[in-house]
């Protein structure tokens, strides 16, 4: 009895936030204009991206870095596409930070190591976006403007930093994402352990111009992660040709099947 009366006041509550926070039409129509893989969606699926979109305006921070000023249309366009993998999800994984920033363009980021003899190597790398633990995302604004044309190479940095943030829903960045009771640990890790390693091997073999994920998903098992969610949503097929175990367990995590849902282009 209680949990329903909480069920809907959250459910009245956020239907207050949705049209003080409603996107204009014009708006909405241009957010879809620049990222076909989303305009591809099902009306259904596009309503509830919309409500959910409104209420991440309404509970993120948006702030520009490097002289940039974020406009409405641009956090209009990050907050839609972090909304794809929560579709059927909800956005409580995304409640534990607040700020997104925004940089112009990639950032250059002085990272420190040590090796297994105690030295320190320090060098710079080179970030189109970055997640960390509490806040605050960072993405490059170049990145996010061209995610329609980088959807064809499975690009998505957006999406790739919400993943992110949905593996370290339960405290470690290590590609395994609070999981519902349908899905055992052990299967996911067998299932990802598997594709990722054999991805690795490809790579090695400098065979990563020709994968359907970006080869920078070598670099480590949760950047495998983030990188096959990507493809996952901006080129499904793709990815379901090539790891279509690991592409069946995550329409089971996302509750989505984008290869079925979306029709291909120009259809």
């Amino acid at each position: 009895m209680i949990a329903g009366w909480l069920a809907r006041l959250r459910a009245q509550r956020e239907r207050r936030i949705a049209q003080r926070r409603a996107i204009s039409d014009s708006l909405w129509l241009d957010t879809l204009a620049a990222l076909p893989f989303l305009a591809r969606r099902s009306d259904a699926d596009l309503t509830e991206l919309r409500r959910l979109t409104s209420l991440v305006l309404d509970e993120k921070e948006f702030s520009g870095a490097g002289g940039l000023a974020v406009t409405d249309a641009m956090a209009v366009r990050i907050a839609v596409q972090a909304c794809l993998p929560v579709l059927r999800i909800g956005l409580a994984p995304y409640r534990g930070f607040v700020g997104i920033v925004v940089h112009p363009d990639e950032v250059v980021a002085p990272r420190e190591v040590v090796d297994d003899d105690g030295v320190v190597h320090q060098y710079d790398e080179v970030l189109s976006g970055e997640a960390m633990g509490g806040g605050p995302l960072m993405l490059s604004w170049t990145d996010v403007h061209e995610a329609g044309q980088s959807a064809e190479w499975a690009y998505n940095v957006v999406i790739h930093e919400f993943a992110h943030v949905l593996d370290m829903a339960d405290g470690a960045a290590d590609g395994v994402p609070l999981l519902p009771a349908s899905i055992p640990r052990a299967e996911w890790l067998k299932a990802l352990q598997a594709d990722y390693e054999a991805f690795c091997e490809r790579v090695d073999r400098g065979e990563g111009d020709d994968t359907a994920l970006d080869p920078y998903g070598a670099n480590g098992i949760e950047e495998f992660f983030a990188v096959a969610s990507e493809a996952f949503f901006v080129a499904p097929r793709a990815m379901s040709g090539e790891h279509p175990a690991l592409y069946r367990l995550f329409v089971r995590f996302y509750r989505q099947d984008p290869a079925e849902e979306m029709p291909a282009a120009g259809s």
